[in-house]
């Protein structure tokens, strides 16, 4: 099978495609044909050698995928072979034409939801549905502020938020970004590249703040997100790429909590509730994963490139040669 391999932490030039043996499934474990594999920024960081877990060298990178399941090993009765599926989390990584998964890391694929929009479900709502729900604890009639709206985790939160009746506020670097995030339903919209564009979002509350804020890029937001909370807010911290100093009493003002969460280290029965969720939401069709862009799984680097790069639509997929 053609499979990236990483040799080595560095640049995304490390990521290679080369044939491997497909690999066996032993038991309690699915071999599942990947159909499309999710390209998520946590796995430019650990393909960097810059992330707090890294894999034994060499190793296939990729969290997320779907597509069929192929072989089932022994004890296994929650899938067939035949069946489609969603991969979150694999033994042998999605950026494969075969990935190597334990039971309880693949879920059911309806039918009307793409192999490509399946490869988005993983990460992307797991995050969003551990950040809104079982840590930001959002209520329905609530203000939420989503940064990033636009990409692939803040658009899944967006989905389930406005689902739960919350009142969404958006932000986004691009105009084309802010024209998604209103076409799937936010009330407000903000380009954060604007200065003074937490005045507009304190004027859009009427001087009160919103009651939750999921934050992407913590390093450069956190300070200012703090004046835009309500009294008893909560803050929510999905992503930071570096340190910042700032003042604790704007926390002490607000009364507000902040919090902050690895999805990797979710325990098994919030896991396990995560995936009901995103399965509910699916079969009833409150969730639907939107794809940015396809390409070749020999284009790893390149997506690599992407997914870091300002002015995110949505997800970005690898598909095998052989699909």
């Amino acid at each position: 099978m053609q499979a990236i391999r990483v040799y080595r932490f560095g640049e995304p030039e490390v990521m290679q495609l080369e044939e491997l043996p497909v690999p066996e499934p032993g038991p309690g474990q699915v071999r599942v044909r990947i159909h499309a594999a999710g390209v998520n920024p946590v796995d430019t960081y650990i393909r960097s050698g810059a992330y707090s877990r890294l894999p034994e060298l060499p190793y296939t990178p990729g969290h997320d995928g779907a597509g069929i399941v192929d072989a089932v090993g022994e004890g296994v009765e929650k899938v067939s072979p035949g069946d489609r599926v969603y991969v979150a989390g694999s033994l042998t990584g999605t950026y494969a034409e075969y990935a190597l998964c334990l039971v309880d890391q693949v879920f059911p694929l309806p039918e009307h939801v793409s192999f490509a929009q399946g490869a988005g479900l993983g990460i992307p709502y797991g995050t969003a549905y551990r950040a809104l729900f079982q840590k930001g604890h959002l209520k329905p009639g609530e203000r939420v502020l989503i940064h990033g709206a636009s990409g692939a985790v803040g658009l899944a939160c967006l989905q389930w938020a406005r689902a739960w009746g919350a009142h969404v506020l958006g932000t986004a670097g691009t105009g084309e970004g802010l024209e998604l995030v209103r076409a799937w339903g936010a009330e407000a919209v903000f380009l954060h590249r604007d200065p003074g564009y937490e005045e507009q979002i304190l004027q859009w509350t009427g001087g009160r703040g919103v009651d939750l804020i999921v934050e992407m890029l913590a390093n450069v937001n956190l300070e200012r997100d703090l004046r835009l909370l309500a009294r008893r807010g909560r803050l929510v911290i999905v992503g930071s790429r570096g340190r910042i100093e700032f003042s604790p009493r704007e926390i002490m003002r607000a009364e507000a909590v902040v919090t902050g969460f690895v999805l990797f280290d979710t325990p098994a029965e919030e896991r396990r509730q995560i995936h009901e969720a995103i399965g509910a939401g699916l079969r009833t069709r409150l969730l639907d994963p939107v794809v940015r862009l396809t390409l070749p799984l020999a284009e790893a680097p390149c997506a690599h490139r992407l997914v870091l790069e300002p002015g995110a639509r949505g997800k970005i997929v690898l598909v095998p040669e052989s699909i």
